[in-house]
């Protein structure tokens, strides 16, 4: 169905305007009228119209998929409960790029057997046929499918090579699987087709679960074999029951029909997202599937949209699923499932107790494969946009940011450090002495030290020629204006923020040179490089701090004596242990420690007013 084309904004706007208050689904198309996103509404025109209006509240996401939007079409549905069907249904076919989408939606596997050839063999597939062959499962994944089908073939050596039969029998030598005594050599020239034929009958009887039969029938040539005084088959025999008994024990669980419950995890990085499903029977956990994608916008409605791509894509339902949190559509969910299975499947989001843990396993292994597939500068590029997001900026690339330390106006500095793509860069870090301010006055130091960071800037100076996408002020309001008043008088346009902190000296809040506060403790990402880069510029200018005030603890009035250097600054004190006792001693005392000249020097020094 092809609708309009070339449609402004404006006509877009008016056309949702128009559509009926009435369930059904929006297809939105591209200027090459490729689908890019299909939705369901409970009433069109209020959802659709949504995508057209305020505008600056979308996500980044929705953003770009509006300005991608040509034209769109509806299709009007008679409920709800249709409109969700015709959801999944057009999601299906043109997988949209929009969509959070399965990657593999082929349900789950078959091992196939076809009694009717010559040589039949054991094949996995991905659906039933009607095509007379027997098919046993479905079972949990391709992982599990394929485990089954090599344990099979190495317990009754049959074949698990690519070679047809009869038409590669004869042709070219035993493969390593023979050497191992994984394999009868069937390939052989003069292997028998009966004892073939006999042996995928036993694989037949144990995917259907008949191991006592099997097993009977393996102890009772086993026995014959030693009756015979066959000693050397009897012990093959031997072996082939142990692991056909082993192979019993393991019980091949097929999702159809004994799965009775799944768990589902949802986890998310600052960059991907991980849905997962944990099978369980019998209370035992079975296997596992997940799902990797980028970070949704809304957790709930990507979850919903995955759950209904997961399970209407296969063949059955488990009896119960555990969620992580509430889904939107959940009602409908049950209602598509039980249409399509025959039988009712029911959610819960448990609280405590063992199904809780359940879920909580199944969100820790979400979290694992969502970490797993997450970079370190994906991570720290996706903690950047949502930060620009947060202070209505571009993604801040290069972060400077500022603090003043002092103790009651002594040793004033002030340090400046650089984080470039959520990294510290210290070897752009920048640290300045503050001159010509004796009492403890923030806001001057302050503004004496931005005005010579950016004055170095406008001059060209090494060292200095780049500016920051984002400038961090360690304090409130009156810091941040500071640092306004600073760029207008330089005339610098940067975006500013304050960083105010708890009564745990932790940064709960940027805030704006208007008093604008934004929290950042409900976004944790955000919150731990905030944090980072906050605890970063405040040891960096602490650590100065100490370093100046050391310098002037340790100096003494001796050092600015002409003459007078360590050793000899050492001798004195030795000798008269204070600074009040050396500047008392008579000069023919100070003669006996030191030379003549530098003993004068001391002695000047010290009476230069003519005291005592």
């Amino acid at each position: 169905m092809k609708g309009e084309s070339a449609m402004t904004f404006d006509e877009l706007k008016n056309k949702a305007l128009s559509l009926p208050m009435a369930p059904g689904v929006y297809i939105m198309r591209d200027v090459k009228d490729t689908v890019i996103y299909v939705g369901k509404a409970k009433l069109l025109k209020n959802r659709v119209s949504q995508y057209f209006q305020d505008t600056a509240a979308h996500t980044p996401k929705t953003t770009l998929m509006v300005c991608n939007i040509d034209h769109f079409d509806v299709i009007v549905a008679a409920s709800e409960f249709e409109a969700l069907v015709l959801e999944c249904s057009l999601i299906k076919r043109h997988q949209p790029k929009y969509n959070i989408l399965l990657k593999d939606d082929k349900g789950y596997p078959y091992l196939r057997l076809q009694m009717k050839d010559a040589y039949p063999k054991l094949t996995m597939v991905s659906k039933c046929a009607q095509d007379g062959a027997q098919y046993f499962g479905p079972y949990g994944s391709r992982g599990v499918t394929q485990n089954i089908l090599k344990t099979l073939c190495q317990c009754l050596k049959l074949p698990s090579c690519n070679k047809q039969f009869p038409k590669d029998l004869g042709k070219g030598r035993v493969c390593l699987h023979y050497h191992m005594d994984q394999c009868a050599g069937w390939c052989q020239e003069k292997a028998d087709q009966t004892q073939y034929l006999h042996a995928i009958m036993q694989a037949q009887h144990l995917l259907e679960g008949s191991y006592k039969s099997v097993t009977d029938e393996i102890r009772s040539q086993m026995v014959k074999a030693a009756d015979s005084l066959n000693f050397e088959l009897a012990a093959k025999l031997r072996d082939q029951l142990t692991n056909v008994e082993a192979l019993g024990k393991k019980q091949f669980v097929t999702a159809g029909t004994s799965m009775d419950m799944d768990a589902i995890g949802y986890a998310q990085t600052e960059a991907k997202a991980c849905f997962a499903v944990l099978h369980f029977s019998g209370g035992a956990l079975v296997d596992k599937d997940y799902e990797v994608f980028p970070t949704p916008d809304d957790p709930a409605v990507a979850v919903s949209a995955l759950i209904k791509q997961y399970y209407t894509a296969r063949e059955f339902a488990p009896k119960r699923i555990l969620l992580p949190f509430e889904v939107e559509d959940l009602d409908l969910i049950v209602q598509l499932m039980e249409c399509n299975y025959r039988s009712k499947t029911s959610f819960h989001v448990p609280k405590r107790g063992e199904k809780k843990q359940l879920v909580m396993l199944a969100v820790k292994n979400a979290a694992e494969e969502a970490q797993r597939v997450t970079g370190l500068d994906e991570r720290s590029a996706a903690v950047l946009s949502l930060l620009g997001k947060m202070l209505s900026i571009a993604p801040p690339k290069r972060i400077e940011s500022f603090d003043v330390s002092n103790i009651s106006g002594t040793d004033i500095v002030a340090s400046m450090v650089v984080f470039q793509d959520g990294r510290p860069r210290k070897s752009e870090y920048k640290r300045f002495k503050i001159e010509g301010i004796c009492d403890q006055n923030d806001y001057a130091s302050m503004e004496q030290a931005l005005k010579r960071r950016y004055r170095h800037y406008l001059e060209h100076t090494d060292g200095f020629d780049t500016l920051p996408d984002l400038l961090l002020i360690d304090g409130g309001t009156q810091h941040v204006n500071v640092a306004v008043k600073v760029m207008n008088d330089l005339g610098l346009k940067l975006n500013i923020f304050g960083m105010v902190k708890d009564d745990r000296h932790r940064t709960r809040s940027l805030i704006s040179s208007n008093g604008e506060e934004i929290a950042i403790t409900n976004q944790q990402a955000v919150f731990s490089i905030i944090g980072t880069i906050q605890e970063e510029t405040h040891r960096f200018a602490i650590g100065y701090h100490k370093k100046l005030r050391s310098r002037r603890i340790r100096h003494s009035e001796l050092d600015d004596i002409p003459g007078i250097g360590d050793k000899r600054k050492q001798d004195l004190l030795k000798r008269y242990k204070s600074l009040k006792a050396i500047a008392a001693a008579p000069l023919a005392d100070l003669e006996l420690i030191l030379p003549q000249d530098a003993a004068n020097a001391v002695y000047q020094h010290f009476h230069r007013k003519g005291d005592a």
